[in-house]
């Protein structure tokens, strides 16, 4: 069975993209520790990061760094966290998440709840 990110990839999922390329996606984190917490995929269904191919790997985290640099012009934030955990969901996936202090990052706290119409817009921030 495709993992949840797959069907997002395939567009059976809706999501509010804020950047793509031909191999990865960026998409809002539905569940967000901070606005414009978000997700990097690759979009070849891959369990755990490192059995990522090394050319992909590091492309992968290429494009994740331009990600980052377009939340960062657009989120007020000091730096952007970067977290991988891979439990949650079975496809290989970076958080990129606005932060000001280390607390920001913390995966145990209560997420924060935005509108579609509000993630749409944090998502047009982003890629604008």
């Amino acid at each position: 069975m495709p993992s949840l990110f797959s069907q997002i990839v395939k567009g059976e999922i809706p999501c509010h993209i804020v950047a793509e390329s031909d191999d990865f996606l960026a998409f809002l984190d539905i569940n967000p520790l901070a606005k414009g917490h978000t997700l990097v995929i690759p979009k070849n269904e891959i369990n755990y990061i490192f059995d990522i191919e090394d050319n992909e790997y590091q492309l992968f985290w290429l494009f994740a760094k331009e990600v980052s640099k377009k939340i960062e012009a657009a989120i007020d934030c000091d730096r952007i966290g970067i977290a991988v955990i891979g439990l949650e969901v079975p496809h290989a996936h970076i958080h990129l998440v606005p932060i000001n202090k280390v607390e920001d990052i913390d995966f145990s706290k209560p997420k924060l709840n935005f509108t579609q119409d509000q993630l749409s817009k944090v998502a047009l921030e982003i890629r604008n």
